[in-house]
């Protein structure tokens, strides 16, 4: 099985890699190879085991989401966030769960909330993955990325509370509603706490590599404390990102480096493995639908497929204009969503792995020994969801996108923006240089590093301003600038250098621990000219 579970994930990573090099949707193909895949005899079972995606493919995602997250951007948009990541998840699972209660025979109210609160929250990894390469403005993206990062801590919460009545565990909706909240404070409580620890040990190191191993064990460990009281494990490693995420900007430059490259990578390998696993699950599946009527079935899973759907479509429209009707203070002081925008996040609904982990979950007996109600259809239409809503959202939401026009340049848009900090940014760099020539004694070696500087400065400047001219749509590439000419040369430069240094190495001239000492010095300068 470790083989197996090996094999999937480097496969998960090669099918990932030829996705993105052909600017393809990487979630939705994965997918659909896991489904061709699964279909194939030879082919060893693979079923999903809730332990391995709730304890070690959830936290670090959730994490990796939270550090790139903007809290400023988040508290801006703090009303439809809550909206959409704890009301909405809500409605859901009571509108699911009584639509699943009256279309199963066999499963049971509680059971039935159980399968709603399993349904609810939206996997936003694919829609802002197909967003970003189409556009959409930063409010949608912040949206979603918040969205994505809380419904998970609304729906596993209630998916606990639900599954607790389910088996017998718990009786009474007073009983329910304070495990619910017990688990959004322990949560919140364990994030904060944990938080704060890591950024004031992360304050007191030196040694990037050690700041980044922290980093990486963070997320489990968090996850881990906040379900051992009972905690939601989920919103503790949010807000315990969130908080490291507003910090990041004063780690070490070095550290950031690292940790962008190691996490990147982590979320590349964990959300390919988590797709790939949705699709092989299909056999598994079908195999414990023997003896179930097919046409009830059916008739259940489009009942509480559309049910879904019209859920969100529904709820969005609802949460974006209702509290404009009610207030005449937001009225005022904000601008109406447009509806292409609205219409757009309504479409961004797909189920993943999660649901499917929590599905896979629920255990096939009762506290009193009995069969689980309904346990079988209970993962069928969890599946059927999932893979509804990937393929559906996933095939028509960049036609949806185009149709309705709301994709803008944002990348224009950051340069504008980026070109007047960056031009504030040299002005206090000059000021302070001039501030301190003004209290050194002035000497040839001073003002001749003072002139270069005031050269490098200036350069950035325009080299800020060459990426907006590169962007304008009259652009011109044989136009070359000065900055452009600057950093061609300079590229050509650095690529002679690395080949010396690697000859001179060659030779046994310098030693490999040498060499790469100077190749990270040649390295860091060469992504700066990338990066300009």
């Amino acid at each position: 099985m470790n083989v197996t579970l090996l094999g999937a994930l480097v496969a998960a990573v090669l099918i990932a890699a030829i996705a993105r090099d052909r600017r393809l949707s990487a979630p939705l193909v994965l997918v659909i190879a896991g489904l061709v895949v699964g279909l194939i005899p030879a082919m060893p079972e693979i079923t999903l085991r809730p332990d391995l995606v709730l304890f070690v493919i959830l936290p670090p995602l959730l994490w990796s989401a939270g550090l790139e997250s903007s809290f400023i951007s988040m508290r801006n948009n703090k009303r439809p966030i809550v909206l959409l990541a704890v009301l909405l998840p809500l409605v859901t699972t009571v509108a699911v769960g009584v639509v699943a209660y009256y279309t199963v025979a066999d499963l049971s109210l509680a059971a039935a909330l159980t399968l709603g609160a399993i349904v609810a929250p939206p996997d936003a990894v694919s829609a802002t993955a197909i967003g970003r390469r189409l556009g959409l403005p930063r409010r949608i993206m912040t949206l979603l990325g918040g969205e994505s990062l809380l419904n998970d801590a609304t729906a596993l919460t209630l998916y606990k509370v639900a599954l607790a009545a389910a088996i017998g565990a718990a009786t009474g909706w007073g009983k329910g509603l304070l495990m619910f909240a017990l688990a959004a404070v322990g949560g919140t409580v364990v994030g904060v706490v944990f938080g704060s620890i890591i950024v004031v040990i992360r304050a007191r190191l030196t040694d990037p590599v050690v700041e980044s191993a922290v980093g990486l064990l963070a997320p489990f460990v968090i996850y881990l404390a906040a379900e051992e009281i009972h905690g939601s494990g989920v919103l503790a490693v949010v807000v315990a990102a969130l908080i490291l995420g507003q910090r990041f900007t004063r780690a070490h430059y070095a550290t950031r480096l690292q940790d962008q490259a190691v996490w990147r990578a982590v979320q590349l390998m964990l959300e390919s493995f988590a797709f790939l696993l949705i699709g092989l699950q299909l056999p598994t599946v079908v195999q414990n639908m023997h003896g179930v009527r097919f046409a009830s079935l059916t008739v259940a899973a489009v009942a509480v497929f559309a049910t879904v759907l019209a859920v969100r479509a529904v709820g969005v429209v609802f949460f974006a204009y209702l509290p404009r009707v009610l207030s005449p203070k937001i009225r005022q002081r904000e601008q109406p969503p447009p509806p292409g925008q609205v219409l757009v996040l309504a479409w961004a609904g797909m189920r993943g792995v999660v649901s499917l982990a929590a599905a896979f979950g629920v255990p096939l007996t009762t506290l009193a020994g009995e069969r689980f109600p309904g346990r079988p259809q209970l993962v069928f239409l969890t599946f059927v969801v999932v893979i509804g809503t990937l393929l559906l959202h996933g095939l028509t939401l960049p036609w949806l996108i185009r149709r309705l026009g709301v994709s803008t340049d944002q990348d224009r848009a950051d340069s504008i923006a980026a070109t007047g900090a960056q031009d504030k940014a040299a002005k206090a760099a000059v000021d302070r240089l001039d501030e301190v020539l003004a209290t050194t004694e002035p000497s040839p070696a001073s003002e001749r590093a003072a002139d270069a500087l005031r050269a490098l400065n200036a350069r950035r400047r325009n080299a800020a301003r060459e990426r907006l001219r590169r962007l304008s749509p009259d652009h011109d590439d044989s136009d070359e600038t000065a900055d452009a000419a600057f950093r061609r040369l300079r590229l050509e430069m650095l690529a002679a250098e690395r080949a010396a240094l690697i000859a001179e190495r060659d030779r046994g001239h310098i030693d490999d621990s040498v060499l790469r000492a100077v190749l990270h010095r040649l390295d860091l300068e060469e992504a700066t000219l990338n990066l300009d």
